[in-house]
């Protein structure tokens, strides 16, 4: 490659910096920002699988009382409920 005076000068401008004197290439907060979309997946997935869970069960419950034998089939949602809960944990990490 071949550079002119002003890039060679810019090179060797910042090669002079040491690893204590290198700029910041994102601001201050932008790891509290990341952390706190963490937890927000984290909790977030969480609570509406706890919901999910919640409206499922009781949807057994009436079931049960008035059609005993389909009891076994609304069991997938709450399956899929817990699901939801660990894809936002992974989500999370």
């Amino acid at each position: 490659f071949l550079l002119n005076d002003k890039q060679k000068d810019c090179i060797i401008k910042m090669s002079d910096f040491g690893p204590s004197q290198e700029v910041a290439q994102c601001p201050s907060y932008a790891a509290a920002l990341g952390y706190m979309g963490v937890a927000a997946a984290v909790c977030l997935s969480n609570w509406g699988s706890a919901i999910g869970t919640w409206k499922s069960g009781l949807s057994i419950v009436h079931t049960g009382i008035k059609h005993p034998a389909s009891v076994m089939k609304n069991v997938i949602p709450i399956v899929m409920a817990g699901g939801v809960g660990i894809f936002g944990f992974f989500l999370g990490v």
